[in-house]
């Protein structure tokens, strides 16, 4: 299979791929992807992963903000950035890792264009009616605001 490459990038740049990952299946499919369909030397990856806030409790300690339960999240989560960007890396991709808090859907846009990505790449969980009224769709909110092209790796039925 031909690897793409400086064709979908900025004409005569390398091509910026942000690639945005939580610890699921999906974007383990979306990284894959990564190493499938682009060229590790015209390509550069940003490896994003966004700690979703959920709102303050009584008491505090049932925060998801609780001190000691964020240290924990955040530790997971750059373990799983470690993790992706060593295989990135094994294959020669040139990557760079970023860990934000705030919402998934505006954080992952506004990252992508303050950072000038050509390509997002998301892992799409396959929610269907109810499940993804109630818990909506980073991916299709993603799609609908990004201001460069996104590819979403769907989930295989």
């Amino acid at each position: 299979m031909k690897k793409w490459g400086r064709n979908l990038g900025r004409t005569g740049d390398d091509m910026k791929i942000l690639i945005a990952v939580d610890d699921s299946e999906f974007s383990q499919r979306a990284v894959q992807n990564v190493v499938d369909l682009f060229n590790p030397q015209t390509t550069e990856v940003m490896l994003l992963t966004v700690l979703v806030p959920t709102y303050h409790s009584i008491p505090p300690q049932m925060s998801r903000f609780y001190e000691p339960e964020m240290e924990q999240r955040e530790k997971e989560a750059r373990a799983l950035l470690d993790c992706y960007s060593t295989k990135l890396r094994a294959v020669r991709f040139v990557v760079d890792t970023a860990l934000e808090n705030g919402d998934a859907r505006s954080t992952i846009v506004d990252f992508a264009r303050q950072w000038g990505a050509d390509l997002i790449v998301i892992g799409s969980h396959g929610h269907k009616g109810w499940e993804r009224l109630l818990l909506g769709s980073v991916a299709e909110s993603v799609v609908r605001h990004a201001t460069c092209s996104v590819l979403v790796v769907r989930h295989l039925h």
